[in-house]
């Protein structure tokens, strides 16, 4: 059986600042993410299963990513908790504001990154992250291939 890549799309608004930054994304801004996930696997050849023919259902794979990145970081501003961003993190929280706290800069290679492990480690066995590819911008994107990362 052939091993078949399926891509799903998601699209998100998250808030950021890059603390220590030279240039303008040290302020508080956002973006509206677009993540392409593509997973790798045979499709099923079980005639008596309910998703014979497929790789994973589309919708499993959209219930994975929705719960472990778009639900989460959706309308939330991103700081790195190990700077002095913590104290605006804590005002804007006190204010009712959405916050992460993240151990790394809120860049898209680093958030590719975690989202990487994120969906990894909720995928069926059979079933492997090919890539990611987080677009930041019309023009900008970070992308993770499992091939680089073995």
């Amino acid at each position: 059986m052939s091993n078949i890549r399926i891509t799903k799309q998601f699209s998100f608004e998250t808030g950021h600042a890059l603390y220590g930054y030279d240039g303008k994304c040290k302020n508080v801004h956002g973006h509206s993410y677009k993540l392409s996930v593509t997973v790798i696997g045979q499709p099923i050849s079980d005639t008596s299963n309910v998703k014979f023919g497929m790789v994973i259902d589309f919708g499993d794979l959209k219930k994975i990513v929705k719960e472990e990145i778009v639900d989460v970081f959706d309308h939330a501003t991103v700081f790195n908790k190990n700077t002095p961003h913590i104290e605006l993190a804590k005002e804007l929280e006190d204010r009712g504001h959405n916050v992460l706290l993240v151990h790394y800069q809120p860049t898209s290679e680093m958030m590719v990154i975690d989202f990487a492990k994120k969906i990894q480690d909720r995928l069926p066995q059979n079933i492997h992250l090919h890539s990611l590819r987080l677009q930041e911008t019309d023009s900008s994107y970070a992308e993770w291939f499992a091939s680089d990362n073995n």
